[in-house]
């Protein structure tokens, strides 16, 4: 459950921590004192999106901390397979910052988290009611989803959504089998040809790089010959005079011998002596290099790598994008001459594909129909109970061609005079006539799902009287196996709470705030009293409230 709430500079909230508990909640206060902003906070912390006008004036930043305690096996899971760190106690501490800049930071627990990962998390913590959804049940799309979760469908309709989906995907893979023949046989021809030219060359990865090295030497090779020869001579010395190889060998000898008389030069002998083998093994592989080369070679060279430059504009800058693209010119050679028995396969894995999701709708489709039965019987039983007895509610199923859903047109139908026929809500309910048939909706789906705190905002708009005093009645059932929180304008819902917050605004030197205060009897006996008379309170109307109060 929603064990605590903190916001800081959320609006005319500066601040305010406010602790809750299980049962039924309900936060009372004059139009615009800020209520509205407490559930804009809730929001925020599910992973709704934000806006910097939630930033009260005057300040850069604003946050909100909520405090989860009791958390349900699947919602511990969902964390654990977030990887974010759990409390000994098995808390959840989720923190979100929102900046001018337009910024916001989110952590479960005190790790960084995404607000989709809020808002994965969010979805198992806390469900709000308010009068936006209230209108969403005249969307036929969300009916479906309602009985969907009724009957508990979630895996069915997922194994069909797969199934659907692979449909599709093998639909359109039949659809690229139409090309027309005369395509067909030009791409045939186009690939033919672009697979002769390419394999003709015989292409092998790196040749064009030895090609440019050896075309570089055959053009280079005077200077090449030349500078070997200098540098043999440099060494080994000619006919006119000695090289270096010779001066350092005698040198390294003189050294050997002064050795014996200055234990110094010994180290000089040594390098003397290690320059003379390294100077040696140079002079034998100036002799091993090959300076022979061949100019009538260069044309052939020249010819060859004009080829691969032609090609690889065509195909590839490289030898591997070549032959790479040789192998993608093949496999699109293969199938399409092999596409009609590509055909066949397809056409057989589409058909038992259509076959498995026609069987899965169909058995979505028969579930649906058993569930809607009893779903209309569940919602018209509390429909009676909250003053709506002559309200006929039915869901209508039509079955459509296959789509995402399957295969039914699902929508709640409503007549609320004896006699009229069922139309769609969007044409009979009223607006309070939704709150209360949402109420209805979401006691009985309340068992469907392992949400633990329910929030209804403003969830009596629109009704008085004895309607109001069986909402309230309905709440409080809702909230023996649920925490329930309710923002309410009716006294005889107030009333019903087993905790009361008052929601109260104030203006500070030019300033206003928003001050949330828990209620004692007696606080909750003066807002019953405000909430029965508006302005000024007369000691009847603190009677009334008292009764009220009292009133098992």
């Amino acid at each position: 459950m929603l064990a605590q709430l903190y916001i800081h500079n959320i609006a005319v909230i500066e601040r305010a921590s406010i602790e809750l508990d299980r049962g039924f909640t309900v936060l009372t206060g004059e139009t615009g004192a800020g209520k509205s902003i407490i559930i804009d906070a809730i929001h925020a912390i599910l992973g709704e999106r934000t806006s910097k006008e939630l930033i009260r004036t005057g300040t850069d930043a604003a946050s909100v901390s909520a405090l989860f305690t009791g958390l349900e096996p699947d919602a511990l899971q969902l964390l654990e397979s977030l990887s974010i760190p759990m409390e000994e106690d098995g808390t959840l501490l989720i923190q979100r910052d929102i900046r001018l800049s337009g910024r916001s930071t989110c952590k479960l627990n005190g790790a960084p988290a995404t607000v989709s990962m809020l808002k994965e998390i969010g979805a198992r913590l806390i469900s709000i009611h308010g009068q936006h959804e209230s209108y969403e049940l005249l969307s036929p799309e969300v009916h479906m989803t309602y009985i969907d979760s009724f009957a508990r469908l979630d895996g069915l309709r997922s194994e069909y959504q797969a199934s659907y989906r692979r449909l599709r995907v093998l639909q359109g893979e039949l659809e690229d089998f139409n090309t027309d023949e005369g395509e067909k046989a030009r791409m045939l021809d186009l690939l033919r040809y672009q697979i002769d030219e390419i394999e003709a060359a015989a292409i092998q990865p790196g040749e064009q790089e030895n090609l440019s090295q050896e075309r570089d030497a055959i053009r280079n090779s005077e200077k090449i010959s030349a500078s070997v020869e200098l540098a043999k001579v440099l060494l080994a010395g000619d006919e006119d005079r000695g090289g270096i190889l010779s001066d350092v060998e005698q040198a390294a000898s003189e050294m050997e011998k002064t050795a014996s008389f200055l234990p110094e030069a010994g180290e000089a002998a040594q390098k003397l002596r290690e320059a003379s083998y390294l100077l040696e093994d140079a002079d034998s592989t100036l002799h091993s290099l090959s300076v022979d080369f061949d100019p009538s070679a260069l044309d052939a060279i020249e010819d060859r790598l004009d080829l691969l430059y032609r090609l690889g504009l065509k195909y590839g800058g490289s030898e591997e994008k070549i032959l790479a693209y040789l192998a993608d010119c093949q496999a699109r050679l293969h199938a399409i001459e092999f596409s009609d028995e590509e055909r066949e396969r397809l056409e057989a894995e589409y058909e038992e594909e259509k076959g498995k999701a026609i069987a899965l709708a169909k058995e979505l489709s028969q579930k649906r129909k058993e569930a809607a039965s009893a779903f209309s019987q569940q919602v018209k039983k509390e429909l009676a109970f909250l003053n709506m007895p002559g309200l006929a509610f039915q869901v209508e199923i039509q079955r459509v061609p296959l789509n995402s859903s399957g295969c039914d047109k699902l929508q709640f139908l409503v007549s609320a005079n004896k006699g009229e026929p069922a139309k769609p809500m969007s044409k009979i309910a009223s607006g309070g006539e939704l709150s209360r048939i949402m109420l209805a909706v979401k006691t009985v789906l309340s068992g469907m799902d392992k949400v633990d705190t329910l929030i209804f905002d403003e969830v009596d708009t629109g009704i008085s009287g004895s309607a109001a005093n069986r909402v309230g009645e309905k709440l409080k059932q809702v909230s023996h196996n649920r925490q329930v929180l309710c923002i309410t304008h009716l006294a005889q819902i107030a009333a019903m709470a087993d905790h009361h917050l008052f929601i109260n605004k104030r203006t500070d030197k030019e300033r206003t705030f928003t001050q949330v205060e828990p209620l004692d009897f007696e606080g909750r006996k003066q807002e019953l009293a405000r909430i029965i008379s508006g302005e000024s309170v007369t000691e009847l109307q603190l009677q009334m409230a008292e009764e009220m109060l009292k009133k098992p």
